[in-house]
């Protein structure tokens, strides 16, 4: 399946608030027997985030989750200074959902449907002792919601694995039993229409930003070699001038500014995530310096802005301005077969790692080696991540697990030679009924050409 192929409802979008089903939690929760669920963090905490869709402050604050009738109770335990924001963006967004609620259990609407919050989980605020640790509130919290005991000993209190330290000690010390999850990573990974449309929304950013990147090297003019600007241009290695574009050479770092103004014309952050590299910098996974883009050397193009609601894009194409159709040509040749070869096994139900598999078994039969080590020349990386509220998350293609249809993940099969350069091509997909969806398409092609867009 294609992105032509997409269901009519995906091409559509989903312009609904983005707001987290907390069910999966509770029942985590029960099924560990467990007093609650609690996670703590910032707004850099991505698990938080997804968790809460609150998107301040730089402070600790804490979630704890507790089976409750008539599903669940879910308190935020917020600043003082930023409870208005809690309370629209945990509270109010997450109310009088009650025919989305439905809809996605594929039950009917019926007049006795009376559904305050979305997933029957109810919310609250609360900003009490916030001279406290987060930790310390949220333990407060557990043993207010639990009545403070449990017969069978220490309550245990379910966390992410990523909980800070210091949280956990003072959850400790309240007398809770840790014990990590991986609910939260289970629910990330298996993304709703809503959260498709933002990751839709940022990847169509992203492409945009690779076209002006394209535009700009289709544009660049090869320096003649009895150009006297060439000798002033010209490395002690003896490689050729760099390109020249709008009369000045073209850097990794020139083009890097075109393609992050394309990004913030549409309304998304690059994040410090645009990585370029120039010939041997290429090989370099997340190469973020200044290097001459030089004729004949690959450009390797890695765009991954994040959007307004903290999704990420993901795309990455390679291209060379007047190249000899040398390693770059057999590079680019091999990473695209490998592409079409993985993107042939994605399905649900297929193991994860089998895409892998399939992509580093079409390198090899090109000639390029499918374990190489960091720094050794051939396939050094996975063929693709998840990717939602964290640039890189489950599931990962190398990784264990199958695919599953809402499923958002990248394949990207590339081969490097940290003497000559490097080749990649990603695309992010969504995990469909039946197939697969590419987010945003855009072209393939090594030799740069202004109107790709």
């Amino acid at each position: 399946m294609n992105g032509e192929d997409a269901a009519p409802e995906a091409a559509e979008g989903d312009r609904r608030p983005l707001r987290t089903d907390l069910r999966p939690i509770v029942e985590a929760v029960r099924e560990a027997d467990a007093a609650a669920f609690v996670a703590v963090g910032d707004r850099f905490n991505d698990d938080l985030r997804y968790l809460t869709r609150f998107s301040g402050p730089d402070r600790p604050y804490a979630l704890v989750v507790v089976p409750d009738e008539p599903v669940g109770r879910a308190v935020l335990c917020a600043p003082a200074l930023f409870r208005e924001q809690a309370e629209q963006e945990f509270v109010a967004a997450a109310r009088d959902a009650a025919a989305d609620a439905t809809e996605d259990a594929g039950a009917e609407l019926t007049d006795d449907t009376d559904a305050e919050f979305h997933d029957d989980v109810v919310r609250e605020v609360r900003t009490e002792d916030v001279g406290d640790h987060a930790g310390e509130r949220a333990a407060a919290v557990v043993d207010g919601l639990t009545d403070g005991s449990d017969e069978s000993g220490d309550p245990t209190v379910l966390v992410p694995a990523s909980i800070p330290h210091d949280a956990a000690v003072y959850l400790e010390r309240a007398g809770n039993d840790l014990t990590s999850t991986d609910a939260v990573a289970v629910a990330r990974a298996q993304k709703t229409s809503a959260e498709v449309d933002r990751l839709r929304r940022v990847q169509r950013a992203a492409v945009a930003g690779m076209a002006r990147a394209e535009a700009v090297l289709a544009e660049s003019g090869v320096v003649a070699a009895d150009d006297e600007s060439a000798a002033d241009d010209r490395s002690s290695d003896d490689r050729r001038p760099p390109l020249r574009w709008e009369g000045e050479p073209l850097t990794t770092e020139r083009l890097r500014r075109e393609v992050n103004q394309a990004l913030a014309a549409r309304g998304v952050r690059d994040a410090g995530n645009t990585v370029i590299g120039a010939g041997p910098s290429a090989a370099d996974l997340h190469y973020v310096g200044d290097d001459p883009i030089r004729p004949g050397e690959t450009v390797l193009l890695d765009i991954s802005p994040r959007g307004p609601d903290g999704y990420y894009g993901d795309v990455t194409r390679t291209f060379v301005v007047d190249g000899d159709g040398g390693w770059e040509r057999r590079a680019y040749v091999a990473v695209e077969a490998a592409r079409e070869a993985a993107l042939d096994e994605v399905e649900p139900g297929v193991p994860a790692k089998t895409v892998h598999g399939e992509a580093a078994a079409e390198l090899t039969a090109y000639g390029f080696e499918p374990n190489a080590g960091e720094g050794e020349a051939g396939f050094t990386h996975g063929t693709g991540h998840g990717v939602g509220v964290s640039l890189h998350e489950g599931p990962s293609l190398s990784g264990a697990g199958e695919l599953r249809p809402g499923h958002v993940v990248t394949v990207e099969p590339g081969v490097y030679d940290p003497d000559v350069g490097g080749v990649r091509l990603e695309d992010l997909i969504l995990v469909t009924d039946d197939g697969y969806e590419i987010l945003a398409e855009y072209p393939f092609g090594i030799v740069p050409e202004s109107d790709s867009a």
